[in-house]
């Protein structure tokens, strides 16, 4: 049996574990063990890997950024910035037919500024702007479907712990991923109103309008969102290295992990002097944040065995190689990669779809020709991984977003939810192919801000 037969086997295998609801960290590491043991012969290899691999991956200085950011994030959501942030944009936007709705994707985007996760900003959105705009009569569907599509932009607004993680496993520059997230992620939010926006107009019953706030009022709440314009400015301006548009030669203030522990500390001051960080909330800020890190760590050590299996037996190269002898059109290859990402993404989170098929797609788009440079094409193709792996949690029937929302408002029939996410799965879709289509709208601020580095 060739080395590839041993990973298709293996692969196959895997996603029947993971299928059957074994951990998923537990299914890479199992099978990676087995497989390297198979491949070598011997039971010594794979268990003097898992001890050097342990140590190799979790010194990695670069890896100290995730549990950074999830503090922040943390931090963010217990602060009360979301009541702010909607109430800014409510204010601005709510005597709009659809406002609240608009309102509600603005506040999502500003909160995956500081928040970087989209389950945390859709419970976090979904409690604050869920009951208003039941009040103020939208319908059940809209009302769901824009909080279970706006939750997606905390992800994609940098920061982003799924971005961190890609930059490692394929060794691109952090800050560079997070600079060219900033577009695609403003064209989500801009894609996500014109939607509500069509929405309302082919069906008016669906959204009410509001009184037209005083400008004075408008210029308060706005002006109570800075906390949350000056940590992501002082983030991402911090690690932003080399502004030669501005003036050549000036460095980074800090690094990416000091920009994330500057940005938690900054959060978690916002939280204590507004009253909304509590004693009891820090300790239950840094539990959290524990528990997620160990899982996520976890499931990058699992991935790690797996990937150490994959090297063993070739098989990324193989395909790679395979790939290009067919012949095929690398935007084919690409579309049909985002179909599979698009398919699986609807059954398991985002973080443990990259590290799963990374290692394996990664080197057959490095194979291909988009006439891009190395960097410019590992750069496109994280985002749009990221991308579609985020239009999973909104798509039916088991995206996590939607029954996030739904447990908010549990008199709400899922299928209702189901209809009112519909459109914004297009939108997502629309966006995916205008993105694949002009690779020069994700790489063009990169290009601009790193130009000569």
């Amino acid at each position: 049996m060739s080395g590839f037969e041993l990973a298709l086997i293996a692969f196959a295998l895997m996603l029947l574990a993971i299928f059957l609801r074994m951990p998923i960290g537990v299914a890479m590491g199992v099978t990676g063990f087995v497989g390297t043991w198979v491949v070598t012969g011997r039971a010594a290899g794979p268990l003097s890997q898992l001890k050097t691999l342990s140590y190799d991956t979790f010194s990695s200085y670069s890896l100290s950024i995730v549990p950074l950011f999830l503090l922040m994030g943390q931090f963010a959501t217990r602060s009360g910035m979301s009541a702010a942030l909607f109430q800014a944009a409510s204010d601005w936007l709510g005597h709009r037919r659809g406002g609240l709705a608009m309102a509600a994707i603005g506040a999502c985007a500003g909160f995956g500024a500081v928040c970087g996760s989209s389950l945390a900003t859709a419970s976090t959105m979904g409690q604050v702007a869920l009951p208003e705009m039941r009040r103020r009569g939208y319908s059940d569907a809209l009302s769901t479907g824009v909080l279970a599509a706006g939750g997606t932009l905390g992800i994609l607004i940098p920061p982003s712990v799924i971005l961190v993680i890609y930059a490692i496993l394929t060794e691109q520059n952090i800050v560079k991923m997070f600079i060219a997230a900033l577009v695609p992620g403003i064209l989500a939010a801009l894609g996500y109103m014109l939607t509500v926006a069509v929405i309302v107009r082919l069906r008016p019953d669906a959204a009410s309008l509001a009184p037209r706030v005083p400008w004075g009022q408008r210029l308060r709440t706005l002006l109570g969102i800075w906390p949350v314009v000056v940590i992501f400015a002082l983030v991402m301006g911090g690690i932003a290295a080399d502004w030669n548009w501005a003036q050549p030669g000036v460095q980074a203030l800090f690094t990416p992990t000091e920009g994330a522990a500057v940005g938690a500390v900054a959060t978690g001051i916002y939280g204590i002097m507004t009253g909304g960080l509590t004693w009891r909330g820090f300790l239950q800020s840094v539990l959290s944040t524990a528990q997620s890190t160990a899982m996520i760590f976890f499931i990058i050590l699992g991935a790690q065995m797996f990937n150490s299996f994959l090297a063993f037996t070739q098989a990324p190269q193989m395909l790679a190689e395979w790939v290009q002898a067919q012949g095929y059109a690398p935007l084919t290859v690409l579309a049909l990669m985002l179909i599979f990402y698009l398919i699986f993404g609807c059954v398991m989170d985002s973080l443990s779809m990259i590290l799963l098929t990374i290692p394996i797609f990664f080197p057959v788009i490095e194979a291909l020709d988009f006439g891009l440079d190395a960097e410019g094409t590992a750069i496109w193709f994280g985002i749009l991984a990221l991308i579609v792996v985020e239009v999973g949690l909104i798509t039916p029937p088991v995206g996590m977003n939607l029954f996030i929302i739904n447990s908010l408002a549990r008199d709400i029939p899922i299928v209702k939810t189901y209809k009112g996410v519909a459109p914004f799965v297009l939108s997502d879709l629309v966006r995916v192919a205008f993105l694949v289509a002009f690779p020069g709208i994700t790489l063009w601020l990169v290009g601009v801000m790193f130009a000569g580095s």
